[in-house]
């Protein structure tokens, strides 16, 4: 029997490995055990529990004001006895975070083949986004095998000089968990969902808005909330829901400039299952995040991304996302154009997703079956 060991950390990491744990589990061949860092706590907790996950190891790392430095530390020291008492043939990391690169490292150490999921993404500014450009970039060196969500990313690795045996096209496990999740939420019980269904007005548009980049805090958040509150004043047909991140560079700025206005609700950080939600009765979302690019053009929801650069140029491409930064100006004019040009809209909220269908976990599954022949 093969031994699998997925690592992960973060909410986000969570979410997008959960499907892979449930399919690895549906076969005998292998033993699949969960690692989970807790770099994020109660964020991951919540995503376990809604997709009844429980841990077989769980390092609970996550300390107040905690660093990258003391974090890095931290998961490598952590992780020593798992690999030495378990000893697994595989090890499963995703993305771009700390968790993904150490644990990797880690793996290393210990002689464990390293599989990549989600492997390929690129800026190639190592500074953007902070970390996790350098993060993904340093466990694309470290893996065996590359599970890369596009072609694009399939490109990106080819170009490092990956060998093309060990890089397989996927799509997104984030569809997979999406296309299972969004259907489980509409008859989930769930005060936060309830709650939200008595602030949304059903005679409005609902623009949902999240925002919590490093590289936008200061200067960047004052423009998007600029923007929003412009947006509020010109749109009384718009309602903004905007679930604000703890982090007090972003609370602080986003209550100062949008609080008080009618059509704005600034509420508090919901579960992913209260987010998949609220993403099915939007019209559309503007947010700085990785993820909801991948997610919301399956649920025909276009996107405006409040970011510089991305990693995920397929969206951009493809038309499912516009690129808008921190510009003031141009997320004001994007929004009231996707507002008021029904036929944009249409044709944007129709365009094809290019982060797969919802079977990557099947095909990472099978990929890794035929090592086991070969």
């Amino acid at each position: 029997m093969m031994q699998n060991l997925i690592i992960f950390g973060t909410r986000p990491e969570a979410i997008k490995m959960a499907p892979l744990v449930k399919e690895f589990r549906k076969h005998s061949s292998f033993e699949t055990k969960v690692c989970v860092t807790a770099q994020h706590r109660e964020m991951l907790d919540q995503v376990l529990d809604f997709f009844e996950i429980i841990p077989d190891y769980d390092l609970d790392l996550m300390k107040a004001n905690q660093n990258l430095y003391s974090l890095t530390a931290d998961i490598i020291t952590e992780l020593k006895p798992i690999l030495e008492d378990f000893k697994p043939n595989y090890v499963y990391v995703h993305g771009d975070t700390s968790t993904s690169t150490i644990a990797a490292l880690a793996a290393f150490y210990a002689g464990a083949k390293i599989c990549h999921i989600e492997a390929g993404l690129r800026t190639n500014n190592k500074w953007s986004p902070f970390p996790e450009e350098m993060n993904r970039q340093l466990t694309g060196r470290l893996a065996d095998y590359h599970f890369a969500p596009t072609k694009q990313s399939y490109n990106n690795l080819i170009a490092e000089n990956i060998n093309a045996e060990n890089i397989i096209i996927t799509g997104n496990t984030v569809i997979d968990a999406l296309m299972e999740s969004a259907e489980k939420v509409q008859n989930l019980k769930s005060n936060e969902i309830d709650y939200l269904k008595s602030i949304i007005n059903k005679g409005k548009k609902i623009i949902l808005v999240t925002g919590h980049r490093r590289e936008n805090h200061g200067q960047g958040f004052v423009n998007i909330c600029e923007a929003l509150k412009d947006i509020a004043y010109a749109n009384d047909e718009v309602q903004i829901i905007y679930p604000v991140h703890l982090n007090p560079n972003v609370k602080k700025v986003v209550h100062e400039i949008l609080s008080d206005i009618s059509n704005i609700n600034l509420i508090e950080p919901l579960s992913y299952p209260a987010f998949v939600w609220l993403m099915t009765q939007s019209y559309l979302i503007i947010t700085d995040s990785g993820g909801v690019q991948e997610e919301a053009p399956s649920l025909g929801k276009p996107v405006l991304v409040m970011r510089n650069t991305t990693e995920r140029p397929e969206a951009v491409a493809s038309g499912t996302v516009i690129l808008v930064g921190t510009d003031k100006d141009i997320i004001v004019k994007e929004t009231n154009s996707l507002l008021h040009d029904s036929q944009r809209y249409e044709s944007m909220s129709k365009l094809h997703n290019p982060y797969g269908n919802g079977n990557a976990s099947k095909k990472i599954v099978e990929f890794i079956n035929k090592l086991q022949v070969k």
